[in-house]
């Protein structure tokens, strides 16, 4: 019932349940935005430490602080994600000889970096394509 009520309403507005005794309430977009917030940032009325450091002993706090962090670093994120991908996509981990492949994969993406340069590069690479399945 909820779901079906959910997908009518028009965009920009949801139902949500408050509390039982005050039934439904409509929420536009920012009162959503501000309750997203609001929750996002408190446990129970707690602030929510958002603060980590990360292995190489950069220390940041909160979502933008860790895209900044990433972003200061793009070639490296990049390199990291397609071996991750890689691994996923070879069901085994990457071994020394497999970096050369992820270099080259990165390097032919562009400097953009777009997914599916990145995807491609993985389908076409010679670990992937010369993998044997085992039974």
């Amino acid at each position: 019932m909820i779901i079906a009520e959910t997908i009518v309403q028009s965009p920009g507005e949801s139902r949500v349940r408050e509390l039982p005794t005050r039934g439904w309430t409509r929420l536009g977009s920012r009162s959503k935005l501000r309750r997203h917030r609001q929750v996002a940032t408190t446990d129970h009325g707690v602030p929510l430490d958002t603060s980590a450091t990360l292995p190489d002993g950069t220390v940041f706090d909160g979502p933008a602080e860790l895209r900044a962090r990433l972003r200061s670093r793009r070639e490296a994120f990049v390199r990291t994600v397609t071996s991750k991908l890689l691994t996923h996509a070879l069901g085994r981990g990457v071994e020394h000889y497999d970096q050369p492949t992820i270099r080259r994969i990165v390097r032919e993406a562009g400097p953009d970096h777009p997914w599916s340069s990145i995807v491609l590069g993985i389908v076409r690479s010679v670990p992937f394509t010369m993998r044997r399945s085992e039974p």
